[in-house]
C-alpha cells in the first residue's frame, strides 16, 4: 500500500494502486464475462473495510477499494442474471504466520480475535454457493466497523 500525504502522492502512485486494485478487477470481469455467462458463473471481488473507513495518507488505497465495492454492484446488474457478482471486504486479517499478536489485538474485535486467511476463504466459498446473493458486500472484520470507539 502506498502511504503518503495526499500532497506528496504522485499521479504515478495513484494510477499504480488504482490500476492494480480497481482496473484489474474490471479487466478480469470484462474478459471473462462471456465464459461466466455461458457457465452461469460467479465473481467474488475482494475489497477492504477501507472502502468505508480510513487512516491518514491512504487515499489511493481507500478509493480503489471503494471503487471495487461500486464496481461489484454495477457488474451484478450488468451481468445478471447469468452471472452473480459479490464482494468481500476484509478488515484486519493476519496474513503473517510469524506475526506476534497480543491479547489487546484480539480483544479489540467484537468477535474476540483478529481474522485469518481461512475466514476470507470461507466467506468467498459461501458467496460462490449462495445462489440468491448478487450485488452483496460481506464486511468481514470481526465486528470492528460496528464498534463505537471513544477516548477515555
Amino acid at each position: 500500500m502506498v502511504r503518503k500525504p495526499v500532497t506528496e502522492l504522485t499521479l504515478e502512485d495513484w494510477n499504480r494502486v488504482i490500476g492494480t486494485n480497481l482496473t484489474g478487477a474490471f479487466l478480469t470481469a470484462k474478459h471473462c464475462a462471456h465464459l461466466l455467462r455461458a457457465n452461469r458463473g460467479s465473481i467474488v471481488n475482494i475489497a477492504s473495510t477501507r472502502a468505508h473507513m480510513s487512516e491518514p495518507d491512504t487515499e489511493a488505497y481507500a478509493a480503489s477499494k471503494g471503487g471495487i465495492v461500486a464496481l461489484t454492484h454495477a457488474l451484478a446488474l450488468s451481468l445478471g442474471p447469468e452471472v452473480r457478482v459479490n464482494v468481500v471486504s476484509p478488515g484486519w486479517i493476519n496474513v503473517d504466520p510469524d506475526a506476534v499478536l497480543n491479547e489487546a489485538d484480539h480483544a479489540q474485535h467484537p468477535a474476540g480475535r483478529v481474522g485469518t486467511p481461512r475466514d476470507v476463504a470461507d466467506a468467498v466459498t459461501w458467496l460462490l454457493s449462495a445462489g440468491f446473493a448478487t450485488g452483496t458486500e460481506v464486511v468481514l472484520d470481526g465486528g470492528m466497523t460496528r464498534k463505537m470507539i471513544y477516548v477515555e
